[in-house]
């Protein structure tokens, strides 16, 4: 078995001679407590279930009693109930809603779950079960059939557009997280999507035809100039068209049809930037954004995650494929 340290080690000598420096306060260590906003959601599931191995998770839900089974026996994860988009419709003040309150307070650390489909289907209603051909043929019709102000107008609506999800509900996390916080506020990570830096470059100008891609590359800026303004530290993960359990709560093309990957392409590639192509099993999405916690890499980058021909790779091989991100 390797001899694996984690940053917060007393015996590792390169953070020893650290100690003092003021990056070494951002350091997540065992027991820090990591607010999920979307811990409902596919992903959001696997991301909370695996951070709870090593950390405190507060789980922000629209409905807790959706998700409270799936958590059963983790008492490390605790659910707390808002709605983002609810918040949105209500006069700002700038100070944190009081549905997020809660969990923001302690959190010394923010993973963003949250997303939409690229296109209208029911995930766009506002409990993600209803449909909304009628709203958007009407949205059409309306606007002469201009897209882009057929979409404008789904928005006005208060749907789960790319732009309430994916921009405005993002801005309003970071901006409540940083009026909520009583504690030091380390990392905050947004799990967004390969194509936001190539949305002029096909295919991903069709993937982006209803903004989502636009919206995305909204939330990351807002991320980095929030992060560089309080100082804490950022990432940003890419994953591909997701596949893989578990199959609940969403419409997403890859759960339509109840996808898994390939048994033979269980492997996992990373790259800096938004280069890579492919697709990513949730599994490896969660599994890389717990270990960028645990190992404390990748910080204030962004960089693309999918799943290649291969076996499964160890613990140990993704780690240090994510600590080559740093070099």
């Amino acid at each position: 078995m390797p001899d694996i340290r984690m940053p917060w080690d007393s015996n590792n000598s390169d953070n020893t001679k650290q100690a003092e420096s003021p990056s070494n306060n951002r350091v997540l260590k065992p027991g820090d407590t990591i607010a999920v906003i979307g811990a409902s959601g596919n992903v959001g599931k696997l991301v909370s279930l695996r951070l709870s191995d090593t950390y405190n998770v507060n789980g922000i839900v629209r409905d807790a009693s959706s998700v409270k089974t799936f958590f059963e026996g983790r008492d490390q994860i605790k659910l707390f109930e808002a709605d983002l988009l609810d918040e949105l419709e209500k006069e700002s003040s700038g100070a944190c809603p009081e549905s997020l309150e809660s969990a923001l307070s302690n959190a010394n650390a923010i993973v963003i779950c949250t997303g939409t489909t690229a296109f209208p289907t029911k995930a766009w209603s506002r409990n993600e079960e209803k449909e909304i051909t009628t709203d958007v043929i009407s949205a059409l019709f309306d606007s002469k059939f201009d897209v882009k102000d057929a979409i404008v107008k789904l928005d006005n609506m208060g749907l789960n557009t790319p732009k309430n999800v994916d921009a405005l509900a993002n801005q309003l996390i970071l901006s409540a997280w940083n009026s909520a916080s009583r504690v030091p506020k380390k990392r905050a990570i947004l799990l967004s999507s390969i194509g936001v830096q190539r949305r002029d470059k096909m295919p991903f100008p069709i993937l982006n035809a209803c903004g989502v891609l636009d919206a995305k590359a909204v939330a990351e800026q807002s991320l980095i100039e929030e992060s560089e303004k309080n100082g804490y530290n950022y990432s940003i993960i890419r994953p591909g068209q997701l596949f893989g359990g578990p199959y609940d709560n969403n419409y997403y093309l890859g759960t339509l049809f109840q996808l898994d990957k390939d048994a033979k392409t269980q492997d996992v590639d990373v790259g800096r930037g938004d280069e890579l192509l492919g697709d990513t099993l949730r599994s490896t999405l969660a599994e890389v954004t717990a270990q960028i916690c645990e190992s404390n890499c990748a910080l204030n980058m962004d960089f693309a995650v999918v799943n290649v021909k291969g076996d499964v790779p160890s613990v140990e091989g993704v780690q240090t494929k994510l600590k080559n991100l740093d070099e």
